[in-house]
């Protein structure tokens, strides 16, 4: 099968962090079938970062969108029914190179990542278009409006309503849509969609990120991973060092933590003044970065879908403290794979308990891996993905729920 893959954002192998998502479905399905790639990048280093992904497919189709070029697109669909946010990812190149990709094949699927990636193809016609929504991201918006403040908050909430009404369009053209977990499933269920849904969970590579030879005895490291220029990690991170680290560095001076992650905006940036405070930039391979440390946070309280951190901290035996927000798309239990909890006190305490005892240390590095071969495995998730393609090409049932 000849399959067109179109994302918003030039996917990444997983030691970069971040979206991986699409990565791993390219990936897959470069194996079986003839895939072509269309997505954007946000400067010419990204583009050239994003070039190992042509080993796994039969042509990347990118282009350059700067952030200039974006806000400004942005700004001008304010005053407009197009969301802002569908407005930001377009780019008038990358829809002609795709409409050309489109003439001269013949393709008999388009597999697209995220809604504001479908503008792209939205009148290209063909045997099978999936949507994977991955998470519903007019309801993301709505959390952004619920935390920030006026005006502000009117903004995000104006572009929620208008999102939404984009995103129920969208279902209608397409044969099948997806999610990354039941509860993003019942969210695009929420917009009315007359297709079958269904969910296609996050994984982890186990086999990359695996559980270090050692662990730190003495370490009081705490690491944050995850892309730096996305607003729900620029707002963790923040959070963290602010309201949550200095109350941690009262009972554990020498306390550190470290800020893993590509494009970190001023904000971020800003915050490796604070004493004990590191923020690394784009780094080659997270894992080096994650090896020294005693536990990771995932202070997030803004969260759709799985978090990939999350997985790839307990792939690798290190400790995690996350929300309870975040906490909801992973496939394992509080209290025994992970810590959750909510509130900065509750926070700092938890992280302060797992300093001052490396016995639970250990004990979380051995159990926070058990849930992941079964509940977060990409080659599970693929597999899930094979049957749905099948499916919608055959008409067989899977042996997996569509509703």
């Amino acid at each position: 099968m000849k399959i067109l893959f179109v994302c918003h954002r030039l996917p990444f192998p997983p030691n970069r962090g971040g979206k991986i998502r699409p990565f791993h479905m390219i990936q897959h399905l470069g194996k079986k079938h003839s895939v072509v790639v269309a997505s954007l990048a946000h400067s010419p280093q990204e583009l050239l970062e994003g070039q190992p992904l042509r080993e796994y497919c039969d042509e990347v189709i990118a282009e350059v969108l700067p952030d200039r070029v974006r806000w400004s697109q942005a700004l001008r669909a304010l005053a407009t029914p197009t969301p802002s946010s569908v407005a930001y990812f377009f780019s008038a190149p990358l829809a002609q190179r795709i409409q050309a990709a489109w003439r001269r094949s013949a393709f008999d699927a388009v597999f697209v990542h995220c809604a504001f990636a479908a503008q792209y193809v939205r009148d290209l016609s063909c045997n099978l278009r999936v949507l994977d929504f991955g998470d519903v991201d007019s309801t993301k918006w709505m959390d952004y409006a619920n935390v920030r403040s006026f005006p502000l908050s009117f903004g995000y909430r104006l572009e929620a309503e208008k999102l939404r009404r984009y995103e129920q369009r969208l279902t209608s053209e397409f044969h099948l849509c997806t999610a990354t977990t039941e509860g993003e499933r019942d969210e695009i269920s929420k917009l009315q969609v007359r297709v079958p849904t269904a969910v296609i969970p996050n994984g982890v590579d186990l086999s990359y990120f695996q559980p270090r030879n050692q662990t730190p005895k003495n370490s009081s490291v705490l690491v944050f991973l995850g892309r730096m220029d996305y607003f729900p990690n620029i707002e963790a991170a923040s959070y963290f060092a602010n309201e949550i680290f200095p109350i941690i560095r009262q009972t554990v001076p020498q306390a550190e933590f470290r800020i893993i992650g590509s494009n970190p905006t001023r904000t971020v940036r800003k915050l490796s003044r604070i004493q004990g405070i590191s923020v690394t930039g784009h780094v080659a391979d997270v894992r080096p970065y994650l090896m020294d440390a005693a536990v990771a946070v995932a202070p997030l309280r803004i969260a759709r879908g799985t978090q990939n951190k999350i997985l790839q901290f307990l792939a690798m035996g290190i400790p995690v403290v996350t929300t309870s927000q975040a906490a909801k798309g992973v496939g394992a239990v509080p209290g025994r794979h992970f810590l959750v909890a909510d509130g900065t006190q509750a926070f700092a305490e938890q992280v302060i308990t797992l300093l001052r005892d490396a016995k639970l240390r250990d004990a979380f590095s051995i159990a926070g891996r058990e849930p992941l071969a079964t509940a977060h495995s990409w080659p599970a998730s693929m597999r899930q993905l094979d049957q749905l393609l099948e499916t919608h090409t055959s008409g067989t049932r899977p042996s997996f729920a569509i509703s």
